[in-house]
């Protein structure tokens, strides 16, 4: 038991450090790998749980903030014609993109608890977080995409793979089952067979 209290206290005092670190303002500890790479891991972090939740939840019925109509009619009343099944990285992240940005952002201070924290997002929504589909934006940014997709019917593709697939699981665990039992059976069977059969007499 003490050993593995010892071994805990290290990675508790870790995490204790960790926050404190994300908690400080950007400007104090400028470009250091560590606080890039916690930084990172929490980013991984909400995503991996994001997926999980509209791979298991229908994603129309999803609520990701408290003000998701304000941020969509924000969000299509300035971006209209933003394409946000796959997405352009020059539309988010050019220097004309930005400017256009910058305002939308801007209007969800106070509003969005760390409204520019950095966030990772899909650029194809019918694909996972992999490093080709995925790239870091602004978690309001993230936000008014994915909420856009989620009523828009976006990631309903999502939801629905992740469905067939565990129905396809379930079937093949059924089929399993179902044959282990037959197999069970037909022993069964052979066994009482075997115990019927008269014994001749010498």
């Amino acid at each position: 038991m003490e050993e593995t209290s010892a071994s805990d206290e290290p990675v508790s005092g870790e995490l204790v450090s960790v926050a404190h670190a994300l908690s400080l303002p950007a400007e104090s500890y400028g470009n250091d790998p560590d606080i890039e790479m916690a930084w990172a891991m929490r980013a991984m972090q909400h995503a991996e749980v994001y997926y999980k939740l509209i791979s298991s939840v229908d994603p129309q019925f999803l609520k990701l903030t408290k003000v998701d109509d304000q941020i969509y009619s924000e969000f299509r009343e300035n971006f209209k014609n933003l394409r946000i099944d796959v997405l352009d990285p020059e539309e988010l992240k050019s220097e004309s993109a930005k400017e256009k940005w910058r305002p939308f952002c801007l209007k969800f201070d106070g509003i969005i608890e760390d409204f520019n924290y950095g966030t990772l997002l899909r650029l194809d929504c019918t694909q996972g977080y992999t490093e080709e589909n995925t790239i870091f934006a602004p978690r309001i940014q993230f936000f008014a995409i994915e909420i856009a997709r989620n009523r828009e019917g976006y990631n309903e593709e999502v939801y629905t793979s992740m469905q067939d697939k565990e129905g396809e699981k379930r079937a093949e665990t059924g089929e399993k089952a179902k044959s282990e039992g037959e197999r069970r059976a037909d022993k069964g069977g052979e066994k009482e067979k075997k115990a019927s059969k008269p014994t001749k007499a010498m």
